[in-house]
C-alpha cells in the first residue's frame, strides 16, 4: 500500500520483513516483540510492508598514518526509533573501516572511513587522518567526515581539526578526531554514542585518540583510529546496520 494512503487512513503502520541477504544476525527474543536485524556486512532487506521501524546506521571510521599523522573521525551515525522504509528490496551497505597507509618513509597519509546506507539514507565514513611532517609545509588540516579527524602536525605545529556532517557527527581537533558524541578538543579525541537498538549497550563512531601508539578502531563499532607508531599505520573500525521491526 503506498505511503501516502497509510497516511490518509490515520497512521503509518509497522514495516514488515520477508527476507534478507547478506547473513544478517537475525534476534527475536533478546528484546520482546521485536526481531532484530543486524547487519555486519552488506546485504540487502526485503520490505513486504512499507511502514515504520528502529535504524541504526554507523559508517565506518577513518583511517590513521604513520608518524605524524594524529586521531581519525568516527564514522557518522544516524539512528532513528520511527524510520519510514518503502515496500521491496533495499540494498544494504556497510562501510569499511579506513585504511591507514604507511606511505613509503617517516610521514604516511591515511582515508576516510567507508559509507553505510539503507535506501536512500546515508551514514559519511570518518574522516581519514592526515600526514604530517618536519616543516609547516608538510602538515596539513584535518579530513571532512560522518566526524572529521585531527589535523597533521607540521614544523612543530598543529593544523586545524577537519569538520563533522551536521546531525551524524562532530568536528576533530588539533591531534584527535571527533566523535559521533561530541567534538574533539584539543586534549581529548571525541566520544561515541552509546546505543542499545541490539538489547545490549554499545558505543559507536568515537573519535580516534592523537596520544601515542593508539590503535585501530573495533570491528562494526564505527570507531576512528588512533596516531600510528613510526611504522606503523591502523586502520579504523567497519560500520554497522540494524533494523527492528515491531
Amino acid at each position: 500500500m503506498p505511503l501516502m494512503n497509510l497516511v490518509s487512513a490515520g497512521g503509518i503502520g509497522k514495516a514488515t520483513v520477508t527476507g534478507t541477504t547478506g547473513s544478517p544476525a537475525v534476534d527475536s527474543s533478546t528484546r520482546a516483540g521485536k526481531t532484530i536485524y543486524n547487519f555486519t556486512g552488506s546485504g540487502s532487506i526485503t520490505v513486504g510492508t512499507a511502514g515504520t521501524c528502529e535504524v541504526l546506521i554507523v559508517a565506518g571510521g577513518g583511517g590513521s598514518p604513520n608518524s605524524e599523522g594524529y586521531g581519525a573521525g568516527g564514522g557518522g551515525l544516524i539512528y532513528n526509533t520511527t524510520q519510514i522504509l518503502p515496500s521491496g528490496t533495499l540494498t544494504v551497505t556497510v562501510g569499511a573501516g579506513g585504511s591507514g597507509s604507511v606511505n613509503g618513509g617517516e610521514y604516511g597519509f591515511a582515508y576516510n572511513g567507508g559509507s553505510s546506507s539503507i535506501d536512500n539514507l546515508l551514514a559519511v565514513g570518518g574522516g581519514g587522518a592526515p600526514k604530517g611532517g618536519p616543516s609547516s609545509s608538510n602538515g596539513t588540516g584535518g579530513t571532512t567526515g560522518g566526524s572529521g579527524s585531527g589535523g597533521g602536525r607540521g614544523g612543530g605545529s598543529y593544523h586545524a581539526g577537519g569538520n563533522g556532517i551536521p546531525g551524524q557527527g562532530n568536528n576533530g581537533a588539533q591531534k584527535h578526531g571527533g566523535g559521533a558524541g561530541a567534538a574533539a578538543t584539543n586534549s581529548a579525541p571525541g566520544a561515541g554514542l552509546a546505543n542499545s537498538i541490539t538489547g545490549t549497550s554499545v558505543t559507536y563512531a568515537a573519535g580516534g585518540s592523537g596520544a601515542g601508539n593508539a590503535g585501530a578502531g573495533s570491528a562494526n563499532t564505527g570507531n576512528g583510529a588512533g596516531s600510528g607508531g613510526s611504522n606503523t599505520a591502523f586502520n579504523g573500525g567497519s560500520g554497522r546496520i540494524v533494523v527492528v521491526i515491531g
